[in-house]
């Protein structure tokens, strides 16, 4: 069983580093930084990570939590509620959040250094993958219109991405009903048993 103090140090530095990436950006983020912003000896630091990139990962681990299918959604279709609920947890967390902070550094670093695109294009594809799979269910029910999940994934998530990066302005949740139903098309409602 792990010490819970090791537990508790290990979270702390964690959120450090969040907040240390988002202050300082990844050139100047440093591990002797992050120590401090903890409130932990370095020792105790490397005893944990001894590389940057390594502990910029973990962190962002810790934020990568999917949401599942909303217990509301009508049974007729639960796919087109659960892209929903997807689209709003991705505008939240690119509105006031450790990744809305973090990201601009992240995709700044991604330009100059290999690992870092590595690196953040893989975290980007485990995450979007929920969407694409939800997508791809969606169509195979006959929920949604025909297409490639793949693209009408980046085409959901990617609306989202611009308006916050590129406006400054996010996705208001009564706007993703528009938005979805502008990528996979008009709610295609299904008889329920017994309607003819």
């Amino acid at each position: 069983m792990t010490d819970p103090r090791v537990l508790r140090s290990r979270g702390a530095l964690l959120e450090a580093a969040l907040d240390e990436l988002a202050a300082a950006g990844y050139a100047a983020f440093s591990m002797e930084s992050v120590a401090a912003r903890a409130g932990v000896g370095r020792s105790t630091l490397y005893r944990h990570w001894n590389d940057r990139l390594q502990l910029i990962a973990d962190a962002l681990e810790t934020l990568n939590v999917q949401p599942g299918p909303p217990d509301d959604a009508p049974a007729q279709e639960p796919e087109w509620g659960h892209v929903e609920k997807l689209l709003r947890h991705l505008a939240r967390a690119l509105t006031d959040s450790a990744v809305s902070r973090c990201l601009p550094a992240l995709v700044h670093a991604a330009e100059q250094d290999a690992g870092v695109r590595e690196f953040l294009q893989g975290y980007s594809l485990r995450r979007r993958q929920a969407l694409v799979s939800v997508i791809a269910d969606g169509i195979a029910r006959g929920e949604f219109r025909s297409g490639d999940p793949e693209t009408m994934a980046d085409a959901l998530s990617g609306a989202v991405f611009y308006r916050r990066l590129m406006t400054g302005l996010p996705v208001a949740p009564g706007e993703v009903p528009g938005l979805v139903a502008a990528v996979l098309g008009d709610r295609m409602r299904r008889p329920d048993r017994g309607e003819t």
